[in-house]
């Protein structure tokens, strides 16, 4: 700032003025700071300034996977309003790992972000401490709870198991195996698909599970393992996602297998590739463009709010029936 005020012939203070409240400097002055701040490329110290106005016009977004279009594309949507209002995103990846989450929520929180944004409901004791404490909003989207930290954007997980069970019995299916990774939502979403599809039918819900995100190859792999266990011909397979059930097409179809004849299939996500598979692909679809919109929304009611109350949103969840079931 000193080396500005330099160039523009004008004291620090009158730069700092300049860069705080612009319209209490004359337009003449302004433009030669201005045309200074642009020869140094200098950048003001938006910390210091956090610390003055206690606002930094940042969000902190957390999310386990930045390359996994479910949240990047969650995350376009948030962010494109989040820059109409004047903020800008600071993101980290957690994976699925609370205490990953816990440390990367204190380092954001010592930036002074003016709100934070969360994936699911599920965090360490010590993070919500932290987030509790901080005294900014908090929106903890992909999931729902009737005790949220702040407010809290997604759906049930359990209904959509419970849904896709629903749909498997309504198609007619008698037998039943899931493919689940290691993520606690899916692992809801599973148990209650198990608990409905086999009281509804009797028989056991085979499965395969693994302690790793999911991928196409893990997808073929689990597909494997189920018919060396003895699945049944006609199993439907609901996998805790769109990679999981995509892999179980191309190893059905390596192995000769009719797709929904010998074995059928139920995504989690509707990714953009579920239509075009082949056979296209029956899944489960969250409109994560609206999710990410209402999620924006939120927390820009929450700065102008009066008062805080939690607020739960429901975006919901829609079965989209394709050839694969």
């Amino acid at each position: 700032m000193a080396e500005v005020g330099r160039l523009a012939g004008v004291s620090q203070v009158t730069v700092s003025r300049a860069l705080s409240a612009p319209g209490k400097v004359s337009p003449g002055t302004l433009q030669r700071i201005q045309d200074a701040i642009a020869r140094t490329g200098y950048v003001p110290n938006a910390v210091a300034g956090a610390l003055a106005s206690n606002k930094s016009n940042l969000i902190a977004a957390l999310v386990p996977s930045v390359t996994n279009i479910v949240y990047s594309s969650m995350l376009h949507a948030f962010s494109d309003i989040m820059w109409e209002h004047g903020y800008q995103i600071m993101l980290s990846e957690t994976g699925f790992d609370l205490e990953r989450e816990e440390k990367a929520i204190a380092t954001h929180l010592s930036r002074r972000p003016d709100a934070i944004l969360l994936t699911g409901i599920r965090h360490s004791a010590g993070a919500r401490r932290m987030l509790l404490n901080a005294g900014i909003p908090v929106v903890e989207v992909w999931d729902i709870s009737d005790t949220p930290i702040d407010c809290c954007v997604g759906f049930s997980h359990v209904e959509a198991g419970h849904a896709a069970a629903d749909f498997a019995i309504g198609a007619g299916y008698r037998h039943a195996a899931t493919i689940t990774a290691s993520d606690e939502r899916a692992v809801r979403r599973r148990d209650a698909f198990k608990s409905r599809f086999g009281k509804f039918s009797g028989a056991p819900v085979t499965g395969v599970d693994f302690l790793a995100p999911a991928t196409l190859g893990l997808g073929r792999q689990a597909l494997s393992q189920l018919l060396q266990q003895g699945m049944e011909t006609g199993t439907v397979v609901f996998c805790s996602s769109d990679q999981f059930a995509q892999g179980v097409l191309i190893e059905a179809m390596a192995r000769g297998l009719s797709v929904p004849g010998d074995v059928a299939v139920i995504g989690f996500g509707d990714q953009e590739f579920a239509a075009m598979t082949e056979p296209a692909l029956t899944s489960i679809r969250i409109d994560r463009q609206v999710l990410g919109q209402v999620a924006a929304n939120a927390l820009v009611d929450r700065f102008s709010a009066s008062s805080v109350t939690s607020i739960i949103h429901d975006v919901g969840f829609e079965v989209v029936r394709r050839q694969s079931a």
